[in-house]
């Protein structure tokens, strides 16, 4: 496996081995040594979560980490192409950590270099690492991803992330809720996968009962930033706000999921409670994070 550019590319198997390794890593990163190498973080699109992981990742097993945070003072910003940054970046790294706002901007890169290529968000289509550290957070909070019923809630129109999860999940047997504005709805290419896939899957416009029935309460912002018309978001941004009275008849072991930030579709009053656990997710992105690094740079046994 030379790149992640989607999770459709990965398999059970392959996923279960980053798995394990990024359980192994979490227990001890010592065995993993990344020292001389390089990683590139080129990040045309802003991010906190997602970089700053990758960072500690690579630095915490040794290596170390050059950056382009934004287009603003680069040669982007003098008519670069996409490419000659990316061929570049490649002489001066082992492997390459890029988020993009176009859509497949990660596989054209890994076309035109010869180090590892990792997808960190390319514009609303997929997100793999993230929906790996999710999985593995599944793994830790429900001891297993074997016919979970999950509720994806919010922007599932824009939501890379919620795209991503649905593919990687899907060999597991899971049974979806995708609970979303009309406007907001799982894009119908991806419904037509899941249905391939014979994957069980229900749409919503409210929660409902859905709450009490669920294993994973998986939530995500509306994204201001994805939509054409300002007035759109305005109709939507509070369509679903999560708050720890309305988790009153959740299962005891059901647990609430956001890949971050928030603004207001989680109440902060529900970060007390036992069901949330966005934060120890966001924590589990280092360790997945150093298992991807180690693969992807043949460190991993």
């Amino acid at each position: 496996m030379k790149h992640l550019i989607s999770m459709r590319d990965l398999n059970a198997d392959k996923i279960l081995q980053f798995l394990a390794l990024a359980e192994s890593l979490e227990k001890n990163p010592k065995q993993i040594d990344l020292s001389r190498r390089v990683m590139a973080a080129v990040f045309y699109e802003a991010s906190t979560r997602t970089r700053m992981s990758f960072e500690s990742a690579m630095k915490r097993l040794g290596g170390e980490v050059i950056a382009m945070v934004g287009t603003s003072g680069t040669s982007v910003e003098k008519g670069e192409t996409l490419a000659d940054t990316a061929r570049v970046m490649a002489r001066y790294s082992d492997i390459i950590v890029i988020r993009h706002p176009m859509e497949g901007a990660a596989r054209y890169v890994s076309e035109q270099v010869d180090i590892p290529v990792v997808n960190a968000g390319d514009g609303a289509n997929q997100h793999p690492t993230q929906s790996l550290l999710d999985l593995y957070s599944i793994l830790k909070a429900q001891g297993s991803l074997e016919g979970l019923k999950l509720a994806l809630v919010g922007d599932l129109k824009y939501g890379r992330t919620v795209h991503s999860l649905a593919y990687a999940l899907a060999p597991f047997n899971p049974e979806f809720y995708f609970v979303s504005p009309k406007s907001l709805s799982m894009p119908p290419h991806i419904l037509n996968d899941l249905t391939k896939m014979k994957v069980k899957f229900n749409e919503k416009t409210t929660l409902g009962n859905i709450v009490g029935d669920v294993d994973i309460l998986y939530v995500t912002r509306i994204q201001r930033e994805r939509f054409p018309d300002r007035e759109e978001y305005e109709k939507v941004k509070n369509a679903y706000i999560i708050t720890a009275e309305l988790l009153h008849k959740a299962k005891p072991n059901m647990k609430v999921m956001h890949p971050l930030p928030r603004v207001n579709e989680i109440s902060t009053d529900v970060d007390s409670t036992k069901y949330a656990y966005y934060f120890d997710q966001a924590e589990n992105g280092v360790y997945m994070r150093q298992a991807i690094l180690a693969t992807l740079l043949g460190e991993a046994s």
